[in-house]
């Protein structure tokens, strides 16, 4: 819809800027550059009008340009881009008040409009109290859910009605419905995560690294943590779904400097994609110990933090610490003492990176100072 707004603008006489925008977004990789070059490419007529190359995309004439950008560190430069026609934000939900009263004020030609599209998590958020709640009267919206898909495939079905049967009815209605994350019973690390910006300190505990291997639709993930005055801080995070094994260790290595010079403790499963990563950058990986109630012992380590801090770089972490949830018995509403098998890829590298902590923990003889 960007591109079919770019080509009406310039069918008018229009020229500028189409600025595609994120809360979070450090480098095109986590933009939405590839969306949109694949929704061009997908169309005879716009694949015609639009210019794409590895880093833009801009009309054959030149007049209308792409500029994709994160809000979070980048507003003083947006502020400055001439000429804004349209503002696409996606993933609105965490989008900051500071954010919206800077950048808003910049998209003022005549034929401007901003876009959002955003999940709702938070009751009250800024995206929430200024679309939903106190929507401008120049402003029209839509909730769109799998039920207005016509091409909803099958495969998502069955992972709906899975999740239906297996997920307590706040976390179901969230994914599902649209609705508020509540704070759930159900939820493995409900009251204990706080996302914020934060530096770490030569005096902290760490890094400590861990990698979840992916398969088939699950995500690989790698972790970089911390410990520090009985919080745990999650500072990095790398990975996504169709890693191939090659890429592995350059990918962890751009997001992470300096990992290969410490451990990264993997998932033991599959300790053939640890021997090869071993031999092929990564010389200090080794497989994650795993004993009897590994798991349990993992999570009840990972509760008995103060807290546990998520730096906002690590979407994907923060997601997964509001979703991984134990079952819920869906006649009587009682939380059951088994996990669900989702949303947990990022928070296993975790528990994999801090294994011997919670090894020790699990036989009484915890020392964070010696391992």
């Amino acid at each position: 819809m960007t591109a079919v707004r770019g080509y009406e603008l310039e069918m008018s006489g229009e020229s500028g800027v189409i600025l595609c925008a994120r809360e979070f977004q450090n480098s095109l990789d986590e933009s939405s550059m590839e969306e949109v070059k694949q929704a061009i490419r997908s169309v005879d007529w716009l694949d015609d009008f639009y210019e794409i190359g590895e880093k833009y995309i801009r009309s054959k004439s030149g007049n209308i340009r792409y500029v994709f950008s994160g809000l979070r560190h980048n507003l003083d430069s947006i502020k400055s881009k001439a000429r804004i026609l349209l503002c696409w934000i996606d993933e609105a939900e965490p989008v900051s008040e500071v954010a919206y009263r800077k950048l808003l004020p910049t998209i003022r030609e005549e034929k401007s409009e901003c876009w959002l599209t955003w999940n709702p998590e938070r009751d009250g958020s800024p995206t929430d109290r200024r679309f939903i709640k106190e929507k401008p009267d120049n402003a029209v919206g839509a909730e769109i859910n799998y039920t207005d898909n016509p091409w909803f495939p099958e495969t998502l079905e069955s992972e709906r009605q899975k999740d239906k049967q297996t997920l307590d009815p706040a976390t179901y209605s969230h994914i599902w419905e649209g609705n508020y994350l509540e704070n759930s019973e159900a939820q493995v690390l409900a009251g204990k995560v706080r996302v914020a910006e934060f530096e770490t300190q030569k005096k902290w505990d760490g890094p400590y690294y861990g990698l979840d291997y992916g398969f088939a639709q699950d995500p690989t993930a790698a972790v970089e943590c911390w410990i520090h005055d009985d919080r745990l801080w999650v500072r990095r995070e790398t990975g996504g779904v169709g890693i191939e094994l090659d890429d592995t260790a350059e990918m962890i290595k751009k997001a992470m400097p300096g990992v290969d010079r410490y451990v990264i403790r993997a998932d033991n499963a599959r300790q053939e994609c640890t021997s090869y990563l071993k031999r092929h950058g990564l010389p200090r990986i080794e497989s994650a110990k795993k004993w009897p109630g590994s798991v349990e012992d993992g999570i009840k380590f990972l509760r008995s933090f103060t807290e546990i801090v998520i730096h906002p770089d690590c979407q994907e972490t923060i997601k997964e610490s509001r979703l991984y949830s134990y079952k819920v018995d869906q006649r009587t509403g009682d939380i059951l003492p088994v996990l669900h098998d989702a949303h947990n890829h990022y928070i296993d590298a975790i528990r994999y990176a801090l294994a011997p902590a919670i090894q020790g923990r699990s036989r009484g003889m915890m020392n964070l100072t010696q391992w």
